[in-house]
């Protein structure tokens, strides 16, 4: 029928996780430096910490292609035997995205041993979470003590420069071409965090498919005042 809007099915974009993808900035430069200064870190990890969305995954990535290394969630490190854990270094480097959940989830002998046998054998890990390690509930001394020993980076807040090239970067990731227009439209107009970009970006790309229209300010204003109402 003519006006009719199609329902959006629902639909998880692939986003791009290349080096050339990986918006530097102010809030992130030194989480990049840190892996650019690979393999020359003094201590067997490094932990970067930050806001869900900010970017910590797509460095995980990065540094894998940097190092060739392996990524290993806190699930599977916690159902390897201690006997097996130095065969996870088989890899000069390896990544443990959300490493806080493995305390959670009580792998904390784990994740010592992994850390002791990187040491040993002059391996890597890079270590990702939302907070620092000093503010995780540690249990073991020796693995609070080795992990609050290591350098930890935060990626800090996106400023505003850095919020309009994620908008972008979000709305390529769905295939969605827009303009300066509506780029600066919304950065005057969200809350200045990863979480917001996502979640308007999000519902952007849901009306649009709904009304059959293109992304343009008028379809924008609209998703912001959808938002504003549900609050």
């Amino acid at each position: 029928m003519a006006g009719s809007r199609q329902l959006p099915l629902p639909f998880e974009p692939q986003p791009s996780l290349g080096a050339a993808d990986f918006l530097v900035a102010d809030s992130n430069r030194e989480a990049m430096a840190w892996l650019e200064r690979w393999p020359g870190w003094p201590a067997p990890a490094v932990i970067v910490v930050g806001p869900s969305g900010c970017g910590k995954s797509h460095l995980g990535r990065m540094f894998l292609a940097r190092t060739g290394g392996v990524p290993v969630t806190p699930t599977e490190l916690g159902h390897q035997p201690p006997a097996a854990l130095p065969s996870l270094l088989a890899a000069a480097a390896i990544l443990i995205d959300n490493a806080d959940r493995a305390i959670e989830a009580g792998y904390e002998a784990p994740l010592l041993h992994l850390y002791n046998a990187a040491r040993e054998e002059g391996r890597t890990m890079l270590l990702t979470a939302q907070t620092p390690p000093a503010r995780w509930q540690i249990r073991l001394a020796d693995l609070r003590s080795r992990l609050n020993s290591c350098p930890t980076v935060a990626i800090g807040a996106p400023d505003q420069a850095l919020i309009a090239a994620l908008l972008v970067k979000l709305f390529a990731d769905r295939q969605l071409a827009v303009d300066e227009a509506v780029i600066g439209f919304l950065v005057n107009r969200i809350e200045r965090s990863f979480a917001a970009a996502r979640d308007i970006v999000a519902r952007i790309d849901a009306a649009s498919l709904s009304a059959r229209r293109r992304v343009t300010v008028p379809l924008v204003a609209e998703a912001l005042n959808q938002v504003a109402g549900q609050e």
